[in-house]
């Protein structure tokens, strides 16, 4: 039978034992190394200070600075319309100081059984684009100059509409949302955040008498109050849209109709009144009122543009509203081709989904300006490579 070896550890340990000078040696070498650790936690500034629970779970979150080529919100921007009108929709406030009032971004739902909505045609500005890939759309109305009373169908947020908030500088109203967006509502520097879910301030409250989700609403002067009571700036610091002067009558287009091919019931139809300047909005077949005026929805400058959208998880998809693509303006009965811009990086939060930044979505024609729009509101239409677009003009 093969004999097993003594521990070679017990052999090193009676060395050890029996030679004094390896003793003091080994000692030395013991203190040197503690002496080491000592002065790296004095300059390293840690002086064995416990570390705090931010600092365990690296979740400190940072102040987001700037960069020069995207604006900074903390600075008020020179307005690109020299009268004093509101910043969006280029039109006079009928309180003249609202125009400095900071943009409040509102979703809105837009499914068959919500309509009419509530405060669509007081808006100074509209966008409409899916989430669900080439099915239901919803809205974003943005108010400066108007305070409905009513505002509603209020529905979810979503991450792709956190970003073009973001660069209107709007404070961003909702009823709950995608998990993708309520994280990033998580950090400060997205969006000043209302949540009808938290509803502090109480500004969103229920309808009577009907059905839930559709019964979600909220007023101008809640929002603001609600703003106002979580400390957030209220003062406007967006530059804005430029405008121009009306065209007169015989510079106009003499009529025209426009067919933004969403799905089904989200249909939309413009025609163009060379009269009032305007295109009358229906939608899914009929006429699209404002709950609270009982009036037609007319938009002055209707705005088409092309991004890509792709679903991403069950109910949720995801659209390319930054970068740049194709867009059509209607504007006084013509057409203008152009490009959207809304440019990328310096990203608040940057994911494989968005970079939320402050960048503005722009509106340009083919030479790269803006487009100068006219006085009134503004219709954004965000389609999908394919889906139909129709301008039919009059002629004669």
């Amino acid at each position: 039978m093969k004999k097993i070896s003594e521990n070679p550890m017990k052999k090193i340990w009676e060395k050890v034992k029996n030679d004094r000078g390896l003793q003091i040696t080994i000692g030395m070498v013991v203190i040197g190394i503690v002496g080491l650790i000592a002065l790296s936690k004095v300059f390293s500034g840690n002086n064995n200070k416990p570390a705090t629970e931010n600092e365990q779970s690296g979740a400190e979150e940072q102040e987001f600075e700037y960069s020069s080529e995207f604006p900074d919100f903390n600075k008020k921007q020179q307005p690109l319309n020299p009268d004093e009108v509101s910043p969006i929709s280029g039109l006079k406030c009928e309180e003249p100081a609202n125009k400095d009032r900071r943009p409040i971004a509102v979703m809105l739902a837009a499914d068959k059984s919500v309509r009419p909505l509530s405060g669509n045609s007081t808006a100074d500005m509209v966008i409409e684009m899916p989430v669900i890939t080439a099915s239901v759309t919803r809205l974003m109305a943005i108010y400066v100059c108007n305070s409905p009373e009513e505002i509603g169908s209020i529905r979810s947020a979503r991450h792709d509409y956190l970003t073009l908030a973001k660069g209107l500088d709007a404070i961003y109203a909702h009823w709950g949302g995608s998990h993708f967006a309520l994280e990033m509502l998580k950090n400060k520097n997205t969006v000043p955040d209302l949540d009808a879910l938290a509803n502090k301030g109480g500004a969103f409250y229920r309808k009577p008498g009907i059905p839930a989700p559709d019964n979600g609403f909220t007023s101008y002067e809640g929002l603001l109050s609600s703003a106002k009571s979580l400390g957030y700036r209220t003062e406007n610091h967006f530059e804005g849209y430029p405008h121009r002067e009306e065209s007169p009558m015989n510079e106009r287009g003499k009529g025209g109709t426009l067919t933004v091919g969403f799905a089904s019931q989200f249909r939309v139809q413009y025609t163009y009144d060379p009269k009032t300047n305007s295109y009358l909005r229906k939608w899914g077949g009929r006429i699209d009122t404002d709950a609270n005026t009982k009036e037609q929805v007319a938009p002055k400058n209707v705005i088409v543009m092309f991004a890509n959208s792709r679903q991403i998880e069950g109910q949720y998809n995801d659209v390319d509203v930054e970068g740049e693509g194709d867009l059509y303006a209607y504007i006084e009965g013509k057409e203008i081709k152009g490009k959207w811009e809304k440019k990328k990086g310096n990203c608040v939060i940057g994911n494989e989904l968005v970079c939320l930044n402050s960048a503005k979505l722009k509106f340009l024609n083919e030479n790269g300006e803006e487009i100068k729009l006219i006085p009134g509101q503004i219709w954004v239409e965000v389609l999908e490579p394919g889906q139909k677009l129709k301008w039919e003009p009059v002629t004669i």
